[in-house]
């Protein structure tokens, strides 16, 4: 059976607002391989588009505004922190399809700062509308459900007043978000075979667990046995991975294939958020610095470069075994390089 032909057959019976840059190249990163005694790649999801900046949320934004649009929706929320890529990126994305995009962004650093920067700054030149929640001290949680009750309100209000409001996950972390990166496992894949390669391992970062759950269930669709390694940048429970199963069991079905992801299909690594989540870790900033003057390339301290700090670690320790051909999916965030002090840490130094 053609695992490849059957999977692109089902991507194209849901909606799709194909706006990215796709397929992102997939190249050998030679320096480190060298270093390291593995084969190494970089998936480039850094390219996707639509702006300058990219990010694995392009992926993702294509099926879900792909959706909003299918279904009529005029307006688009979604939630973050106030340098949420994944909010910069719905702003760009809504902005190309004609949606109209209202933020609502936890603000965790609470500095009191005399212009926006980074994502928050793109935000404005987009000209979302952008709703900040301060933290005030609480934990992340609680300040996201004060953003989620007031977004409940506005859409409330909109919808009298004859609007069709559609919300997306924080991180557009559900079944149809994920779609994505069933598509952009298969796309890997694709890539790969091109090179004669297969990829024993494949290491991500991971926050809402969306693109986890997209490449389990590409994984799952396409009877592929590359293992995944999801780096958390923020502290998680192993219950979560329920929560991420049960997501990409969703994109499955929605997609019509009745493969089945199970929790024990992922791997968390939990050794490397530091502190929290947009809190620098002295190993990020390590592997930042490593890849950039090794190869070139752009890692953010809040995802990508704890994902390669971990990645690294695993490799140098012998969890990944020498002469494994391994898969780093690049998923963007470089504004995060230009973003506050308390999340950036010492990377020029």
């Amino acid at each position: 059976m053609d695992h490849m032909k059957t999977a692109k057959e089902m991507l194209q019976t849901v909606p799709r607002s194909r706006i990215g840059f796709f397929p992102t190249p997939l190249h050998r990163l030679n320096n480190i391989s060298n270093d390291l005694g593995v084969n190494l790649y970089i998936k480039r999801d850094d390219m996707t588009g639509v702006n300058l900046f990219g990010g694995n949320k392009v992926r993702k934004l294509e099926f879900l505004i792909g959706y909003a649009k299918e279904h009529g929706y005029d307006t688009v929320f979604t939630f973050g922190a106030t340098q949420s890529n994944h909010a910069m990126e719905t702003a760009s994305m809504c902005n190309a399809q004609g949606l109209k995009s209202i933020l609502y962004l936890v603000d965790l650093t609470e500095q009191k700062e005399e212009r926006p920067k980074a994502n928050l700054l793109l935000d404005m030149i987009l000209g979302a509308e952008v709703h900040i929640i301060p933290a005030n001290g609480r934990e992340e949680a609680e300040a996201d459900l004060e953003a989620e009750e007031l977004c409940r309100k506005q859409v409330e209000q909109m919808e009298k007043e004859g609007h069709k409001c559609f919300v997306i996950p924080e991180g557009g972390a559900n079944y149809i978000g994920s779609t994505g990166f069933i598509n952009g496992y298969a796309e890997m894949l694709e890539q790969m075979e091109q090179l004669n390669e297969k990829p024993d391992y494949i290491f991500h970062a991971t926050g809402t667990g969306g693109t986890l759950a997209g490449l389990a269930a590409g994984r799952a669709l396409l009877e592929s046995d590359a293992s995944i390694y999801s780096v958390t940048v923020s502290p998680k429970e192993l219950s979560h991975l329920e929560k991420v199963a049960n997501i990409a069991n969703e994109s499955l079905r929605y997609i019509g294939s009745d493969k089945t992801v199970l929790p024990s299909d992922m791997h968390y690594e939990l050794s490397y958020y530091g502190e929290g989540y947009e809190k620098p870790t002295k190993e990020a900033t390590e592997a930042i610095q490593y890849l950039a003057r090794k190869e070139g390339i752009i890692v953010d301290p809040v995802y990508t470069g704890k994902a390669f700090s971990g990645m690294l670690d695993c490799i140098r320790s012998g969890k990944i075994p020498q002469g494994s051909t391994v898969v780093f999916w690049h998923t963007g965030g470089a504004t995060g390089i230009f973003a506050e002090p308390e999340i950036v840490g010492e990377i020029w130094k």
